[in-house]
């Protein structure tokens, strides 16, 4: 006969086989912490590049008075001046777009990172208006360029399930581009001149690039897969009879029109009466862009959640009730107004960005090129054109301008089709659970 165990033996039996029957909850729950910090950090990698890459495209703005005085030089001349970049940017995407199949996308971003750090310190001793302005076109040429080929890097390397967030992430950070940029900007302008400024801003990108070299992993270019025997032309024949992405390309150029004339003009609007903001007061201003860079993230579970279309005219249905908040004589007032204008902009933004990386059927480079050549173009015109109304007619007739295009946004939402999203695998958890074969 086999005797009982002994009491204690069989105690710890007992606590043994519940420890081994625990140990799957905990291998599971372990594997799920461990992919979500592997999401967040791939999240903030993300958006720190993008932050790096477009620092300087918005971070003059702050000290736009300032400069217009030392150029002694009108508001839509000098806004015009600033937002030169945007031109450089247009003609960069239309380049990355064309040689995208050809280029190799780590080696882009760190050229591109690296260049940009040359007219970005000569700003500091810039002699004239059209010296200032052709660095400001060089400057956005190479941010351009680093900006198409990320995000052309992140669509193609990007699991189905992380895409939207993926790109949301790389919004995100240049929402905070938008105001760390500024605060920076307007600090360092203050306590140490123009000419630092710029010097210092010429340190981040050379970041950028040093980031880039050591978290973006080395992907062949569209060729080396075999993907590109067609003429690159191809491409964007492609990409333009597609209904859809026509209307994300025209979105795009709304979203920046929109952008870029109210917080451009703004600048003159706060430093006037009967507010009389002054120079570093202006830069903490802008700390309204802090909710955006909350909100934004969550621009790719939102259109998970509702769709495309109903995301993008909530957005700009947001962006366009700030308006009105703006035109009063109330600085509560109008710091609601542009809190309300850059949440709308930045989500419609990530929204957009996000359907062209999904819909795009050929090659992504050429159509990220393409978007961001009409979205920078939008703020080269938008500088243009409500400068002239602003300088001529004053800010309520910019504001009306701001809102048409707006209005023109929404009613391009209509082609945003459905089947374009069809396009995206259905979502059956968290973004960190899809999991994502990005190596930054």
């Amino acid at each position: 006969m086999i005797r009982a165990a002994h009491p204690a033996i069989a105690g710890r039996c007992t606590r043994f086989n519940w420890i081994m029957s625990q140990m799957p909850n905990a291998i599971d729950a372990a594997a799920e912490t461990h992919t979500a910090i592997g999401f967040l950090f791939r999240f903030f990698v993300i958006a720190l590049t993008a932050f790096l890459t477009v620092v300087d495209l918005f971070a003059t703005q702050a000290i736009l008075p300032s400069l217009a005085r030392h150029y002694g030089v009108t508001a839509g001349a000098m806004g015009f001046a600033v937002n030169a970049c945007t031109l450089g940017m247009a003609i960069a995407g239309l380049g990355v777009a064309y040689f995208s199949p050809h280029i190799d996308r780590r080696r882009g971003i760190l050229v591109a990172l690296i260049v940009l750090a040359i007219p970005t310190s000569l700003l500091a001793s810039a002699p004239n208006l059209t010296v200032f302005t052709l660095l400001r076109i060089l400057q956005g040429m190479c941010m351009a360029s680093a900006f198409t080929l990320t995000l052309a890097y992140l669509g193609e390397n990007t699991s189905s399930g992380d895409t939207a967030s993926a790109f949301a992430a790389y919004i995100t950070g240049n929402v905070a581009s938008n105001l760390i940029g500024r605060l920076i900007s307007a600090g360092v302008a203050d306590h140490f001149g123009l000419s630092w400024n710029f010097y210092f801003f010429a340190l981040l990108n050379l970041s950028g690039a040093v980031l880039v070299y050591f978290t973006v992993h080395k992907a062949p270019p569209m060729t080396d897969m075999g993907t590109a025997a067609r003429s690159p032309f191809a491409a964007w024949v492609t990409h333009l009879k597609n209904p859809a992405l026509r209307a994300a390309f025209g979105i795009a150029f709304c979203i920046l029109f929109a952008f870029i004339g109210t917080f451009t003009y703004v600048n003159f609007v706060l430093v006037g009466e009967p507010f009389s903001v002054g120079a570093m007061m202006l830069g903490f201003v802008y700390l309204v862009f802090l909710p955006s860079i909350l909100t934004t993230p969550l621009a790719g579970r939102a259109v998970q959640w509702l769709g495309t279309r109903p995301t993008m005219w909530s957005s700009l249905a947001l962006a366009a009730l700030g308006l009105p908040l703006m035109l009063t004589p109330s600085l509560i007032a109008v710091l609601i107004g542009m809190v309300l204008v850059g949440v709308g902009t930045f989500f419609a933004q990530a929204t957009a960005t996000g359907f062209v990386g999904r819909a795009a059927t050929a090659d992504r480079g050429a159509a990220s090129g393409i978007y961001l050549a009409c979205y920078f173009s939008g703020g080269l015109i938008g500088s243009a054109v409500l400068g002239q109304f602003f300088d001529k007619f004053g800010w309520h007739a910019c504001v009306a301008g701001i809102a048409l295009s707006l209005l023109v946004a929404v009613a391009l939402t209509f082609w945003l089709i459905h089947e374009a999203e069809r396009m995206q695998q259905p979502q059956t958890g968290s973004p960190a659970a899809a999991g994502s074969s990005c190596s930054i």
